[in-house]
């Protein structure tokens, strides 16, 4: 690394403590900045953690309180438009916690989906719930399903904490690894001391964490907001990742940080600490990109996120970049 891109990185990883609580803040400001480049736009893109859903069809029990933003269709119409000229060539599809009930018609939803000539989805990471008896016959049902690659319980809201390291539970994610599949974690920050435990009784499962462990921009301000608190400290969410990163059967999911900004405002420096973190601890092969659409809308659309973390991370080696865009996700997710 060059000296200018030592000074830049180690820039954007103390910016935020002084620029977070400025009024320039609003993600607005961060189009008119420079971007990568003209070769980093041309980086194709897979998405690794893409959510669809149409109220009419799925109506999952979290999206009933939801944001209104969240509260609308979108289904890969409307994925084309918020992808349009980003070279986004594929998608994983990320489950959407819909009720039990829906679980296999979720997941033969999205294999048609992934079926149809054209679509940009061409994986999926399905529901269920490991910790319940009768998992095993669930999740052998797609154990021939080329299309499913991956399990996720939301591990946060409602779970309550421990769940993932019940006997039942481990036995069931042990078995994902059997079958060739992976699970993707995604806890509360302050838990993420269970998912490293996880990993370590299940060294034949591949883990993906997604949304940097669920790191927080607002641990990393000086001033945050005295009505939406940080979930961690950064000293407790760096040291949980760098356990995490120890494990080599895991995998960091550049995603979902972004919806967790202040809703105030957020800027480029305020995620640089998350991203840098997770990509200097988990190294460059052991990364993925997500745009955690539509969730994401939360605080910015698409193109601001990719055009936010394009900043970040362009003082890295180009075939660094390309790992994270599109070159790991073919392997962590065993794309064909």
């Amino acid at each position: 690394m060059s000296l200018s891109e030592r000074n830049r990185r180690e820039f954007l990883q103390t910016a935020a403590v002084g620029s977070c609580a400025v009024a320039g803040m609003l993600h607005t400001s961060l189009l008119a900045q420079p971007v990568a480049g003209a070769e980093s736009d041309a980086i194709p893109i897979i998405d690794t953690h893409q959510h669809l859903w149409d109220l009419k069809t799925w109506d999952p029990p979290w999206l009933q309180t939801a944001d209104p933003v969240l509260r609308a269709r979108y289904t890969l119409d409307e994925y084309h438009q918020a992808t349009a000229g980003l070279n986004v060539t594929q998608a994983v599809y990320m489950e959407i916690d819909v009720a039990p009930a829906l679980h296999v018609a979720e997941a033969e939803a999205i294999t048609r989906l992934c079926q149809q000539p054209g679509s940009p989805t061409v994986a999926a990471v399905i529901s269920g719930r490991p910790g319940e008896a009768g998992f095993a016959a669930y999740i052998d049902r797609f154990r021939d399903n080329r299309y499913i690659k991956g399990l996720r319980q939301v591990l946060h809201a409602q779970a309550p904490r421990g769940l993932c390291l019940t006997d039942q539970f481990v036995r069931s994610v042990q078995h994902l690894g059997e079958l060739g599949m992976s699970f993707d974690i995604c806890m509360r920050p302050a838990e993420l001391s269970d998912a490293v435990e996880l990993a370590r009784r299940c060294p034949h499962t591949n883990f993906i964490l997604d949304h940097c462990g669920n790191g927080d921009p607002k641990a990393f301000m000086k001033s945050p907001p005295a009505d939406e608190p940080p979930q961690h400290t950064v000293d407790s969410w760096r040291r949980e990742i760098g356990r995490l990163a120890e494990q080599p059967n895991t995998s960091c999911k550049i995603s979902g940080i972004i919806a967790a900004a202040p809703k105030s405002g957020w800027n480029v420096e305020m995620l640089a600490p998350i991203v840098n973190h997770c990509l200097d601890e988990f190294g460059p092969d052991r990364v993925v990109f997500g745009s955690d659409w539509p969730v994401c809308r939360l605080r910015a659309n698409y193109r601001d996120w990719v055009t936010a973390l394009r900043q970040i991370v362009a003082d890295r080696p180009k075939d660094q970049q390309e790992k994270l865009w599109h070159g790991n996700a073919p392997r962590i997710y065993r794309l064909t």
